[in-house]
């Protein structure tokens, strides 16, 4: 009896050791303790690129940004502006009999703060438009707290980007390189280095969100990075970086109701502040290269009319009479898919990556024709035409007495934000008490005159030479078409 127990005792022994042996084999992959963890390099090439991983171990995890900031953090400064402003609730306190008995307005101090990237070793410093906008003192302090004037050397509202200059009497300073935002893609880690709220230089991390966002509407060259790492006031100006140390973008605008971050920050990319950099730094302005061309994005019935299986790229709409499009061979209806090969959305993408160029340089556009995809090389050119230094004052017994004015070139449009496209007669400027504010208003443009087209200068002047005492006028005011009839 006692050996029957026992061999039943044995079997139950055993038979529980192979149900757990069943239970628990998944957790032991039959390679052994050397094989767990191991991935095939077919199956770690379908989910991540060489250089991009996600943290692998509670040690990875565990690591520090520390000496990455250590390495940057000097080449970020802070940026102080100061503006005298005049008080004075009177009317009148221009008028010197006022100013007599009344005294000079009151003046204060109106301080701004923002940051900064050293982007040379010699002093050359990039910030926000904005930051320095109408300041009379420009102060930079290091952030060892050493502390200079600065020198504005160009501000640049259209793509909100200025650059200073500071004098260390030769001493080298710590700069930031410039990233290849080529490569930059969405989900990768990034740090905002910069002075939010005058609390002293913070960081913050985060990732890309979004790349070549076009629609923010902070300047006319819209094509931004968006960021999730928190950029508040102050941050204007700072550096956006990867994690090679490089600079990335200028953190520029957040998205916010309430005034802090709400993990919307939008900064723009290094490939434009590079050219804006060098375009101050080595001709003291910017001149802007353009294709020529008009263009509009391309939506699902577009896409699927040219047989694409997804909205992409821009329809050409229109193209500038020998603009360097047209000597392209560029025509109305090339759906333009990329440039210098980068894909495109809108017309806005497509200007910002050619304004990333000098004029004379080449840029290659991937054009679909007829269903058929070919490369069109196009050289940029700066727009041409009058610019703003080619402003005139009218007088005499017309109209537009004491108007100042300019013909509308594809330049000066440009300058001024305008449809390059635009034909007449610009009006920049109304001298104080002149008749001409009965008539027109700054940024309205003369269209034509008695039935006659205007152009070009010459045609404003023989239309006001005309022997008349009745104009018949027409202008533009914010794409709204008025016209009436003055008689003097």
């Amino acid at each position: 009896m006692t050996r029957h127990v026992s061999k039943l005792l044995l079997l139950s022994l055993l038979a529980v050791l192979a149900l757990l042996a069943v239970v628990f084999s998944p957790l032991f992959p039959a390679g052994g303790a050397d094989a767990q963890d191991k991935v095939s390099p077919e199956e770690a090439s379908s989910f991540f690129t060489p250089d991009k991983r996600v943290p692998q171990s509670r040690a990875e995890l565990e690591l520090s940004y520390a000496p990455l900031v250590k390495q940057v953090s000097p080449a970020v400064v802070n940026v102080y502006s100061k503006k005298v402003v005049r008080q004075s609730a009177s009317p009148f306190a221009n008028d010197p009999v006022f100013r007599q008995f009344f005294g000079t307005p009151r003046e204060r101090v109106q301080n701004s703060l923002g940051s900064g990237v050293i982007v040379s070793d010699d002093g050359v410093i990039v910030t926000n438009s904005h930051v320095v906008k109408d300041a009379d003192e420009l102060l930079v302090v290091l952030s060892d707290r050493r502390e200079y004037a600065a020198e504005l050397i160009l501000s640049d509202e259209r793509t909100d980007l200025a650059v200073l200059r500071i004098d260390t009497e030769g001493e080298p300073l710590p700069t930031v390189n410039y990233a290849d935002t080529r490569d930059t893609e969405v989900g990768d880690i990034v740090l905002a280095i910069g002075n939010p709220f005058g609390v002293g230089q913070t960081v913050t991390t985060g990732i890309i969100s979004a790349t070549a966002r076009t629609d923010v509407g902070v300047s006319d060259y819209s094509f931004f990075l968006q960021t999730d790492a928190a950029v508040n006031p102050g941050n204007s100006g700072g550096a956006l970086i990867n994690t090679q140390a490089e600079l990335v973008g200028v953190n520029t605008a957040i998205f916010s109701r309430s005034g802090g971050s709400n993990g919307i920050g939008f900064a723009i990319p290094a490939e434009m502040v590079q050219r804006v950099v060098d375009a101050a730094v080595n001709e003291g302005r910017i001149v802007r290269p353009w294709l020529g061309l008009k263009a509009q994005s391309v939506t699902y019935d577009i896409a699927k009319s040219q047989g694409l299986d997804r909205p992409v790229g821009v329809m050409v709409s229109e193209v500038f009479d020998d603009g360097p499009a047209d000597k392209a061979g560029l025509s109305r209806g090339d759906l333009i898919t990329e440039i210098d090969g980068r894909e495109v959305f809108d017309e806005n993408g497509l200007k910002f990556l050619a304004a990333t160029r000098s004029p004379g340089e080449r840029s290659e556009l991937k054009v679909l024709r007829g269903g058929d995809s070919e490369i069109v090389k196009v050289t940029l050119a700066p727009p041409p035409g009058a610019t703003k230094a080619e402003l005139e004052v009218l007088d005499g017994r017309h109209p537009f007495s004491g108007a100042e004015v300019a013909e509308l070139s594809p330049r000066l449009a440009e300058e001024m934000g305008r449809d390059p496209f635009a034909s007449g007669i610009l009006v920049t400027r109304i001298l104080r008490g002149a008749y001409a504010w009965q008539i027109v208003r700054p940024g309205d443009l003369i269209v034509a005159i008695n039935d006659t087209a205007i152009k070009t200068m010459d045609d404003l002047q023989t239309a006001l030479d005309a022997d008349t005492s009745a104009w018949a006028i027409e202008i533009d005011r914010n794409g709204r078409r008025i016209s009436g009839t003055v008689r003097l």
